[in-house]
Parts: C-alpha cells; structure tokens; sequence
C-alpha cells in the first residue's frame, strides 16, 4: 500500500468513526445496553452481600469495559439499513474494510472514555499499587477485542436492529458469567472452568486483577496474546460475514 493510499484509508477510517460517534452514542439501545446493564448487574451482585469490594473492583471494570464497548457495534449497520443511509455510505470511496474498522473505533474509544471514568471514580476511594502500563494496555487492546465482537455481532442481515440486540445479550450475557468476574476463575471446575477459557473477557480480567493487585491466575503474556487473537479473529469474521451481506437488508 503507498502513502496516498494510506493516508487516504486512515482518512476514511476517521470520517466513519466521526459519524458514528456523533450519531450513535447516546442512542438508547447503546445507554441501555452499555451503561445501565452492567451497572445493574453489579449491583444486583453486590448489594446485600459480604463482597469485598477492593478484590471485585478490577472485574466490575472489566464488566463495563466490555459491555459499553461491544454495544455499539451492534446497532450501526443494522440501523443504517433500515434508515437507508448505509447505500448512501456504500457509494462513498471506502471499502468496507475501512467501515468496519471505523465501527470498531467507535466502540473501542467509547469504551476507554467510559472506562476511564469508572476507574478515577473507583482510584479515589480505593487504594491499589497499580501498574499503569499493564492496566493501559489491557484497557487498549480489550476496547478493541470487545468493539470488534460487537462489529460481528452486527454481520447478520435482519429487517430491525432490535434483532441484533437480542443477538448480542444472548452472547454477551454468558460470557460474562463464565469470565470469572462473579466467581474466581480458581474456584470453577469442570465444565465451567473449560467455558471460562473460551471467554475473552477472562483474559482481561486477568490483566485487570495482575494490574491492581499483581496476582494473576493466568499468565499475562498469554492474557495479551490470547486477547490480540480473539481481536483478529473477530475482525476477520466481521469482514467476511459483512462482505457476504453487504447488500442484504437494503
């Protein structure tokens, strides 16, 4: 690829990520799903029980990181389609490469602006030694992990995004729950411990946990490695399944 040719794809790359930000960020599916849920079900769990809440804080983090930044892939295309803006998109000069990693971007920074916020709010009242490179990192590459689930998710060609968001709680639901945010991956056995490492979410939690309290259950080398792989493989799901229903749902 030449210098113009890339200038040109980052280029486009910004302008979609512009849209979408401007557009889709404070849609009520995205409120919904990506701020309220992950709030209520933290505390749902907590409330009423002897949690130490020091110990629960780097999964509640990696709860929220996830929700918020897989919600709003979900709910751009299936929503462009029915609105009729996404030929408008189509006839543009971008590949449908450029939209998807657009897409994902707007997930990952809404994500990491988000996640952001619940960490200087959980900082103040809690007392960690943190490794602040980790957690950054772990922060990074999981926005982008979990934005490009979320492009996935949105592949599907169906008449209403409201499919797709039925779509997406019924995988993103049981990943949390086997992810060792509600239960330690050191206390699961047999078949759960299996599915909790089929979920990218555990690999974060991980990080988060090695980050705040330098304990870890699984090697950090193999939590980042394993997370780049799950984000390529999203990504290069979400460009084949896109390409083959591009002019599907139109």
């Amino acid at each position: 690829m030449q210098a113009d040719d890339l200038i040109h794809f980052l280029r486009g790359i910004m302008v979609v990520t512009e849209k979408n930000i401007k557009i889709y960020y404070t849609k009520p599916p995205i409120i919904i799903f990506g701020l309220l849920f992950p709030l209520f079900m933290f505390l749902a769990f907590y409330l009423g029980k002897e949690v130490d809440f020091q110990v629960f804080f780097p999964g509640l983090l990696a709860m929220f990181l996830f929700f918020i930044s897989s919600s709003v892939g979900p709910l751009i295309t299936p929503w462009e389609k029915q609105a009729g803006t996404f030929e408008r998109l189509l006839s543009f000069p971008v590949s449908i490469n450029t939209i998807i990693l657009g897409d994902s971007a707007a997930g990952m920074i809404f994500g990491i602006m988000i996640n952001l916020v619940v960490l200087a709010a959980g900082l103040i009242f809690l007392n960690y030694n943190l490794k602040i490179l980790i957690l950054i990192a772990g922060i990074l590459l999981g926005s982008l992990c979990f934005s490009s689930l979320g492009v996935l998710l949105a592949s599907p060609s169906v008449p209403n995004p409201s499919y797709i968001m039925m779509l997406s709680s019924l995988v993103r639901f049981p990943l949390i729950f086997v992810s060792g945010i509600f239960i330690p991956i050191e206390d699961l056995e047999g078949i759960g411990l299996i599915l909790s490492y089929i979920s990218p979410i555990t690999y974060l939690v991980d990080i988060f946990n090695y980050s705040f309290t330098s304990q870890s259950h699984i090697s950090v080398t193999i939590d980042f490695t394993v997370l780049l792989i799950f984000s390529l493989i999203f990504i290069y799901g979400s460009n084949r399944l896109h390409k083959k229903n591009l002019m599907k749902g139109l």
